[in-house]
């Protein structure tokens, strides 16, 4: 018994794929793709017209993509609470310059107008406008908790019984 050439490559090409995406993540695009080929594959030993089976193997990858889409859950597209940034330039009150957040570079400005921010320095991501991030120095955060500290009574006003209105 020959086996057709045509199920050995969509063997090959569904598996390779499969294994692909183990190696580089792709959103289960890559696994999708060789889903379909392994489907393509078994159909390939009864229907032996190629191009049947690249049209099966388009419509199966279209469907499989569009239902992985749906069962994937959808990943936020706002900024984590708390998330950290490093100054890839130093970045003046009032004017912009850039950070490195999750491995990439960013516009930035800084959310305090009298605040500058030095070159390396870690910044803490306040929120986000279109592509610019606004930010504050760690170091900013440390010293109004530091301020607090010293000076309870200007922070949080007079202390309660204490005779101040």
């Amino acid at each position: 018994m020959t086996v057709n050439p045509n199920v050995l490559f969509w063997l090959i090409v569904g598996v390779t794929l499969c294994l692909m995406e183990l190696v580089i993540p792709t959103a289960f695009v890559e696994f999708t793709l060789g889903l379909s080929a392994l489907v393509v594959s078994a159909v390939a030993l009864v229907v032996p017209q190629l191009p049947l089976q690249i049209a099966l193997f388009l419509i199966v990858a279209v469907a499989l993509a569009l239902l992985a889409r749906r069962i994937t859950p959808r990943r936020a597209r706002s900024i984590e609470d708390a998330a950290q940034g490093t100054a890839l330039t130093a970045i003046l009150p009032n004017q912009s310059g850039r950070i490195l957040y999750e491995g990439g570079s960013w516009q930035a400005r800084c959310d305090h107008p009298d605040l500058s921010i030095a070159l390396g320095e870690p910044v803490y991501i306040v929120s986000r406008q279109g592509n610019t991030l606004f930010v504050l120095p760690e170091r900013s955060l440390y010293d109004s908790f530091d301020q607090e500290e010293l000076h309870p009574a200007q922070s949080r006003g007079p202390k309660p019984g204490s005779g101040l209105r």
